[in-house]
């Protein structure tokens, strides 16, 4: 069970962001709690017990208290220095004591922690929404921005901040921004927070109906038009007929019109050659191909019955 609570330190430890030179005071407290939890911290409060005298006899106790103070100072020197970026450790690995490594952060980094208030100040007021991003995401990072006021022990009236808030809001949000401007009632952060959440959920929501939206065709209405798109254009007039399906490998054309006015619209050849009394006259003839071959076919007949027959 002991391993398994050292390993869970352990990982906590890897999880702490490192120290690169800014934002001190955060990272020192949570330093601070790491090192009181693993029980490693008193050696920065607390000094070495001291070395006995020359003719003073030291007991068992003693001598373990000051190995274990050692042996825990190495501990937590060496915490703080893995908690630093490449940069610093190499800059601070040589400090002997975790107490004096402890101490010569404090003196360099909590002067310039002081400069830092101010850039978080004007942070938050520069501050500004815009489209194209979460409202409530932005509105978080506006709260971590907060939140390190609190750390440098900066106070800032919440009616202030809840209409900076506001007053920071995306151009999109002009008509929320002026209804929030004009309630009544005050509200705190944490109801802000509401209100936006809800919002932009009904932003999301009218961009979601505004979608066209894609009308989903049946099995049978896709194999229709699929079957029209397939049809072969019939070369008939259409202005002559309509065509009436009686199903699938059936088509019947009407006509429209009196019979009277169709038979005007086609056109008929006469033929005003009479047919061919003689072999001559059908050579002759205008057809005399279409002759040529009706008589060899007569012939071929008649040689196949072995029958007789005169051409007149």
């Amino acid at each position: 069970m002991a391993f398994v609570t050292l390993k869970d330190m352990g990982s906590d430890f890897h999880r702490l962001e490192r120290f690169d030179g800014g934002d001190f005071v955060r990272w020192q407290r949570k330093m601070h709690f790491l090192l009181v939890t693993v029980k490693v911290y008193y050696v920065i409060v607390n000094p070495r017990p001291p070395e006995p005298g020359e003719n003073e006899e030291e007991s068992v106790a003693k001598t373990r208290e000051r190995l274990r103070w050692d042996q825990d100072d190495e501990i937590c020197r060496g915490h703080v220095l893995n908690g630093m970026s490449n940069t610093l450790f190499d800059a601070y690995h040589t400090v002997k004591t975790a107490k004096e490594l402890w101490n010569q952060l404090e003196r360099r980094y909590i002067t310039e922690d002081a400069t830092s208030k101010r850039f978080i100040v004007s942070k938050f007021f520069d501050y500004k929404m815009v489209d194209g991003r979460s409202v409530m995401e932005q509105f978080n990072e506006i709260k971590s921005i907060l939140d390190r006021y609190s750390q440098h022990k900066l106070a800032l009236d919440e009616f202030i901040v809840v209409t900076s808030i506001i007053d920071k809001l995306p151009p999109s949000w002009k008509n929320f921004r002026n209804s929030l401007k004009h309630r009544k009632e005050d509200i705190n952060l944490d109801e802000l927070g509401t209100h936006l959440r809800i919002e932009e959920d009904l932003h999301k929501e009218e961009k979601f109906q505004s979608l066209p939206k894609q009308v989903e065709q049946k099995e049978g209405q896709r194999d229709v038009e699929e079957n029209h798109e397939n049809e072969v254009e019939p070369r008939r007039s259409k202005r002559m007929r309509i065509a009436k399906t009686y199903g699938p490998d059936f088509y019947m054309y009407l006509v429209e019109g009196t019979r009277t006015a169709i038979q005007n619209s086609i056109p008929i050849v006469l033929n005003v050659e009479s047919d061919p009394r003689t072999y001559e006259e059908a050579m002759r003839s205008q057809d005399s191909s279409f002759w040529k071959e009706a008589i060899n076919e007569e012939i071929d007949s008649i040689m196949e019955i072995g029958g007789f027959t005169t051409w007149f």
